[in-house]
């Protein structure tokens, strides 16, 4: 069941969501060759708890670390560890703050030194999938107007949409309906409704859009070993559009 929420709930799920946001703002600043996942990680963990929100992923089904740091071809849920970032990685760093009983949710990509001129147009390409997914996001369409302008732009550009990770509702939980791919077709899906909030997140892969999943269950990698990008929000869908819970 899909858990709408009133303008009052929507306003009360901001200060969680805004938590992620300045921990993104303050953590870009870090983001160099040398510096490890690990201390990224236990950066973010500190500025959580100095800014009265609590972190969720350590612990969460037995993930180890209070962030998902996935490097290079890494889809998504990497562990933190000592590994040394390396000029030219990739950098996708997950965020997921509890303030208040309500939960935000966001990734950010980051390049590390100087990355190679495939590497930031896939960056772009990626963001540039989110924000048309975003666009599409109103009262009234359906979820299918929102896949499928991501899946176009990614596929025109070349690159693949994982399709085994999911986007979902967020609220008191950080997972609820709806459960969805990022591909689509327009018109087609569940009716979007003003109250609902839910992440949009895509994964753009390099290659192929299929993945494989290391031996600590948890870190998800492209099949192909290319390069993986995402950006992730937390919107709510309003009378006036969508509204993203966690811009920086």
């Amino acid at each position: 069941m899909i858990i709408l929420k009133s303008p009052r709930e929507i306003e009360e799920m901001k200060p969680a969501s805004q938590i992620v946001a300045d921990c993104y703002r303050e953590v870009a600043k870090l983001i160099e060759p040398g510096i490890t996942t690990r201390e990224i990680n236990d950066f973010v963990a500190k500025h959580i708890t100095k800014l009265g929100g609590r972190q969720f992923t350590k612990g969460y089904n037995g993930f180890p670390a209070e962030t998902c740091t996935s490097v290079n071809d890494v889809v998504a849920h990497g562990i933190p560890s000592n590994r040394a970032l390396m000029d030219g990685d990739l950098l996708k760093l997950d965020i997921v703050v509890e303030y208040g009983g309500w939960f935000g949710d966001s990734c950010w990509c980051y390049p590390v030194g100087n990355i190679r001129p495939e590497a930031q147009n896939i960056m772009k390409v990626a963001k540039e999938c989110l924000d048309l997914g975003i666009a599409r996001a109103l009262p009234g369409g359906r979820l299918g107007d929102i896949t499928s302008a991501i899946q176009q732009h990614a596929e025109a550009n070349g690159f693949s949409v994982v399709r085994d990770l999911l986007a979902h509702g967020i609220g008191r939980s950080l997972h609820e309906e709806p459960n969805y791919e990022h591909v689509g077709v327009a018109g087609k899906g569940i009716r979007l409704k003003e109250g609902m909030v839910f992440t949009i997140e895509p994964m753009i892969n390099e290659g192929t859009f299929r993945i494989t999943i290391d031996d600590d269950q948890w870190t998800a990698r492209t099949a192909d070993g290319k390069l993986s990008a995402q950006y992730e929000h937390t919107i709510a869908i309003t009378p006036d559009g969508p509204l993203i819970l966690t811009a920086q």
